[in-house]
């Protein structure tokens, strides 16, 4: 299974980032690396693996396939960290 994001599609092994913000301290964020997993509990449906959390691949998300790009919009939105 694969999940069209946009232009782009992911399958489970495909390293991604992310903009994660820290559940305790809602004033931080970073880019954080993360791997698309097929869900565990969820046959058939991608998750993406992340802090020993899976967290469900939708396009809610801000998942870029490179760091350079999610660092890129994370300055535009946060500043320079």
């Amino acid at each position: 299974m694969n999940l069209n994001n946009g232009s782009l599609s992911y399958e489970p092994g495909d390293i991604v980032y992310v903009l994660y913000r820290n559940p305790h301290t809602q004033d931080v964020a970073n880019v954080q690396e993360a791997a698309v997993v097929n869900h565990p509990e969820k046959p058939g449906e991608l998750a993406l693996f992340l802090y020993e959390t899976y967290y469900p691949l939708t396009e809610d998300l801000a998942v870029f396939s490179n760091q350079e790009e999610a660092e890129q919009v994370f300055r535009e939105y946060f500043g320079n960290p």
